[in-house]
């Protein structure tokens, strides 16, 4: 029985779909995505996140980068996560599975799209519906983000993990920006305006490491982990 399931189950006298309508109930829905998760994630050791655009086509540099990128994390020692669904997301997950690694997918369900891709783990595997339960989720169980070229979704993710580092909410992990034609012109920006304006300090522009392949990638995890005296394993 899932945990949404026994959910049900304590409220069968209510109407699940009144259930779901009223605000106050939907902590329910969110404490079984989060215990789901961390009864799941806790299990399966260091980890290394990829994120990047669903969008990205098997013949793309970028997805073929990612494969790479993926494949030599597992050969160092880490599993991979990824949003579980087709483009760089896919890319990573095969190329964990090309190097039998751990493959694990945080799919979210979305009304017209994210199919979960064919090369995730069976046994890891989870779908949200919230998309701040998924990202709780990358937070806590990754020693390190990769990111890829993306949209939207991809800058989210990216910025949620800066913001949280910048102001201590969580220890800091790498965050690895592959492509620097793709994102030199953001941070050009964030270094000549928000810098300037004082809307940031000088050192959290160090919170990033922009690379432009994978072996610089895997590098940047390999050397912050190297100077903390940490490896993944622990």
């Amino acid at each position: 029985m899932t945990n949404e399931d026994k959910i049900k189950q304590a409220f069968k006298d209510r109407d699940w779909n009144e259930i779901k309508s009223q605000d106050s109930w939907v902590i329910f829905k969110v404490m079984s995505e989060m215990v789901e998760g961390f009864e799941k994630l806790a299990k399966i050791g260091p980890c290394v996140s990829i994120f990047g655009s669903a969008r990205t086509k098997e013949d793309h540099r970028y997805y073929k980068m990612t494969e790479e990128i993926a494949a030599k994390l597992v050969r160092h020692g880490y599993g991979v996560i990824t949003g579980g669904g087709p483009g760089i997301m896919q890319a990573g997950n095969k190329g964990a599975a090309s190097e039998n690694g751990k493959s694990v997918g945080l799919n979210i369900e979305l009304p017209h799209e994210q199919n979960n891709n064919i090369y995730i783990d069976a046994d890891k595997l989870i779908s949200f519906d919230y998309f701040f339960v998924r990202k709780v989720m990358f937070v806590k169980y990754s020693q390190g983000f990769v990111v890829m070229p993306g949209g939207f979704g991809t800058l989210d993710e990216m910025f949620e993990a800066i913001t949280l580092i910048q102001t201590h909410k969580i220890g800091r992990f790498p965050i690895v920006l592959v492509g620097k034609k793709f994102w030199s012109g953001l941070f050009d920006w964030i270094r000549e305006v928000m810098l300037n304006e004082g809307n940031i300090n000088a050192e959290d522009l160090d919170l990033v490491n922009l690379v432009d392949t994978p072996t610089e990638a895997v590098q940047v995890i390999d050397d912050f982990y190297s100077k903390y005296l940490l490896s993944p394993n622990f």
